[in-house]
């Protein structure tokens, strides 16, 4: 890794030298060095400099004020923004996320060292190359999430720094230093202050990342606790069913890590058993059941993506897997036409891979016979899809205007009609043909005038 060369963008090394030419020092800083030296793409290329903000707008000719009271200028450069920040001491944190002040500096150290991890606070240019004071090369080398300083003080002063301890290793495959970790517990509770859409992005960053049962540690760490008590329930909740070899927590940590990397399927699996704590009852045998955990479930999940403030969108995504991951059709045409107008096409293919997550998170018992089952359960899925076989009211080829023609009037009864004719349609799809469903119009009313 010591010889790994930090390739900079055209754009990003124009920019530092405009600023060098200029008397000034600059540098790449932060995530992008790190991507860099892992021989990861950074997304993004910040760079940081001696010179103030109004120094740097008087050296480039197009700039945008993104930040500039904390000293960053947005450079647009061939079309592109760069964000440039003057080096800076930050001033007391009042809120547990913010600085009330910062002061500039021409100290380069000075702005490296308020920074989160060691990982995060290396400098570099071609001029002078890696510039790092707090070991964070050795860090990267080991594999280590360190905080640059004292760890009580930098998660004081940024309560969120607790979170993205956890999200970097669990980005990176990393592990948090044992002085990092342990000062996590104490302060935890300081998240609070954190306003839940940054707790969200934080979250989901992690649940989308290689190592999603990292959500262990935010739970060990008394983290979730604090936003999402609920899975410290499902932490200690034990499942005595032959069905399972692993708590609810952690069949769920085990889920995880069998669906693919997807905020939706993420979340979904990651709150697919939230009710079962609360839905847990003993048999006489002793065995667990969780009766109406899907149903339960959905309705909490709803609450807690609601907290931490997700789109309507993810809500009903989500919110519809877990409702429905346990549905099991029986695997004949009928039935499984009936499962998907019940369900709704929208919750399909992505019910499948929730499925098979699940299963492969149970015990070994009937494990194949239930994955066999998901197989013929989705073959079965597209062999309606691809005959594009009626599945909803809107597919009948029939609509209330034709009703009207047959002598029905608008209302409650017309919707029931159509229901019925779906219905019809859902057992034998060859009866979807208008003189048909109006035959079969015809003889409902019939019958109904009879009774």
């Amino acid at each position: 890794m010591q010889n790994l060369p930090i390739q900079l963008p055209g754009k990003v090394k124009d920019i530092l030298d405009k600023l060098i030419n200029a008397g000034c020092e600059a540098y790449a800083v932060g995530g992008c060095v790190r991507d860099s030296i892992l021989g990861r793409t950074p997304e993004d290329w910040d760079i940081t400099t001696s010179a103030s903000p109004l120094q740097v707008k008087g050296i480039f000719p197009k700039t945008i004020d993104t930040g500039i009271q904390h000293g960053t200028v947005t450079v647009m450069y061939e079309g592109e923004g760069f964000e440039v920040t003057t080096y800076r001491i930050d001033g007391e944190y009042e809120d547990k996320r913010h600085p009330k002040e910062v002061i500039f500096t021409s100290d380069l150290l000075e702005d490296l060292k308020r920074r989160d991890f060691t990982i995060n606070a290396m400098a570099y240019n071609e001029k002078d190359g890696l510039i790092d004071a707090f070991g964070g090369l050795a860090d990267l080398e080991e594999g280590k999430i360190r905080c640059v300083g004292s760890p009580r003080d930098r998660f004081t002063e940024d309560a969120l720094r607790m979170m993205r301890a956890v999200r970097f290793g669990a980005q990176l495959g990393f592990s948090i230093e044992e002085g990092t970790k342990a000062a996590i517990a104490p302060l935890a509770g300081n998240l609070r202050a954190v306003s839940a859409e940054r707790i969200q992005a934080e979250l989901v960053k992690l649940l989308v990342s290689g190592h999603p049962e990292e959500m262990r540690t935010v739970y060990e760490t008394g983290m979730s606790q604090v936003f999402l008590p609920e899975f410290d329930r499902m932490m200690e909740t034990p499942q005595n069913n032959k069905h399972h070899s692993y708590h609810v927590g952690e069949h769920t940590l085990v889920a995880l890590q069998n669906i693919p990397q997807d905020k939706v399927l993420r979340l979904a699996m990651l709150l697919h058993d939230v009710a079962k704590p609360v839905c847990q009852s003993v048999d006489a045998a002793g065995i667990y059941h969780f009766y109406g955990h899907p149903v339960k479930g959905a309705q909490m999940a709803g609450e807690i993506l609601r907290r931490l403030k997700f789109d309507n969108d993810t809500v009903e995504r989500v919110t519809g897997l877990v409702a429905w991951h346990d549905e099991l059709p029986t695997l004949r045409e009928a039935p499984v036409r009936r499962a998907i107008h019940r369900i709704g096409l929208q919750q399909f293919p992505d019910l499948f891979a929730v499925k098979r997550a699940d299963a492969l998170a149970k015990s070994p018992y009937q494990r194949e016979e239930k994955l066999a089952y998901i197989d013929k359960f989705e073959k079965m899925y597209w062999e309606v899809i691809e005959k594009q076989q009626c599945l909803t009211v809107k597919d009948l080829a029939i609509n209330g205007k034709d009703l009207i023609q047959l002598g029905m009037e608008p209302g409650r009864k017309m919707g029931e009609m159509l229901e019925y004719l779906l219905q019809c349609v859902l057992e034998c799809p060859e009866q979807n043909e208008p003189a048909t469903l109006a035959q079969l119009a015809k003889d409902r009313r019939k019958s109904e005038e009879r009774e």
